[in-house]
């Protein structure tokens, strides 16, 4: 364990390249980095899409940009994309840099930009090939303080520099600006704050969505023996799922997909009564926000994805799972595999009674 004087850190780097879910689990990292050291500028190398969040958020000081796409095409796109990143950083000149990507390339990104101290995990998510090495002068452990979730992993820098763990879960609240968009929204729309359900169908892979009909006849049945309204939320690419979910739905319901910024589709999960969907980054900003989680699981085990810091019901179909995904299902790549599919109507409606009933009162997020 490694012990650091704050007042020897200024610039601290968090390489966190992938998902919006994982920025969220990765907030609780940063908030105990800034009670460690409070002088410290703490900077995210993150997708594009998720700069503006972190910074406004206080999640990071200031946020450096990485295109996926970019080093997914061709053997040229990936070397400049990867010589911009390198570039940039260089001339921030950090003290430290933590790893909690965890893949090849943020390997590289971490040791060409080559801070003093450098911390990654030992032993790597995928074993390291031959020609592969770790940058790394600091080592932590995969999972800290003998827990399983993801979030332990994302807070494992903590254990290896000796710092306290003092925030504990994320909580990403909203700022007044967002707020009033929302509400003004939900005026809009018909929706009263705390009486209607966020309800988010997509996924990036079709077998990690449970299935639109049955989305459609879980709301028709809450929204009929609850009275609450219904939000369906997303992104611009899950399109497909909510106009099956509008076109078999009776009840009525409003479709906010692809309408709404990460800011203040923040600013709404907050103000919903509880949240329905698959497994995905904004079932943790619902639960980010003190909002009730009802998530929908298939492969991936809420062991390690599960919603934190609230009330939630994480559902999973029995395993092993008998796969019904035929050639679409790869049953070893939890974001490949249709496990979901075989989760019934009947024990969703029913965890959401269950919930419902469970935070009648008004909650506070815990922290």
């Amino acid at each position: 364990m490694l012990q650091i004087s704050p007042t020897v850190l200024r610039s601290i780097l968090v390489l966190q390249t992938k998902f919006v879910g994982d920025i969220v689990l990765a907030s609780a990292l940063a908030k105990n980095l800034q009670l460690a050291y409070p002088d410290a500028r703490i900077v995210f190398l993150c997708e594009a899409g998720f700069a503006g969040f972190l910074t406004v958020h206080g999640i990071a000081s200031e946020a450096v940009t990485f295109r996926r796409a970019h080093m997914r095409g061709t053997p040229l796109q990936r070397g400049r994309e990867l010589f911009r990143t390198v570039r940039t950083l260089r001339q921030y000149r950090f003290d430290m840099i933590i790893d909690i990507t965890d893949s090849k390339t943020s390997r590289l990104i971490s040791g060409f930009v080559n801070a003093p101290i450098r911390v990654g995990y030992h032993p790597t998510e995928r074993p390291l090939r031959w020609h592969e090495r770790q940058p790394a002068n600091v080592r932590m452990r995969p999972f800290a303080y003998g827990e399983p979730h993801y979030l332990y992993r994302y807070l494992s820098p903590l254990e290896a520099l000796g710092v306290d763990l003092r925030v504990k879960v994320p909580s990403i609240q909203p700022l007044p600006l967002e707020t009033t968009q929302a509400l003004a929204l939900l005026d809009r729309s018909g929706l009263r704050p705390n009486a209607f359900m966020a309800v988010h169908a997509g996924a990036s892979f079709p077998g990690r969505r449970w299935q639109p009909e049955r989305f459609a006849a879980a709301i028709d049945r809450i929204s009929n023996e609850t009275g609450l309204g219904v939000a369906l939320v997303g992104g611009l690419g899950e399109a497909e799922a909510t106009e099956q979910i509008m076109a078999a739905v009776r009840e009525p319901v409003v479709n906010l997909v692809g309408a709404l910024s990460l800011e203040t589709l923040l600013a709404l999960l907050k103000e919903a009564r509880l949240f329905l969907g698959n497994e995905s980054g904004p079932m943790h900003m619902a639960a980010a926000t003190g909002t009730p989680v009802v998530g929908l699981f298939g492969l991936t085990d809420p062991v390690h994805w599960a919603p934190v810091g609230v009330p939630g019901i994480s559902l999973r179909p029995s395993m092993p799972c008998d796969c019904i995904g035929g050639d679409l299902c790869r049953r070893t790549d939890p974001s490949k595999a249709c496990c979901v599919w075989r989760l019934e109507v009947d024990p969703v409606v029913d965890a959401v009674r269950e919930l419902l009933s469970r935070t009648e009162a008004p909650l506070e997020h815990a922290v």
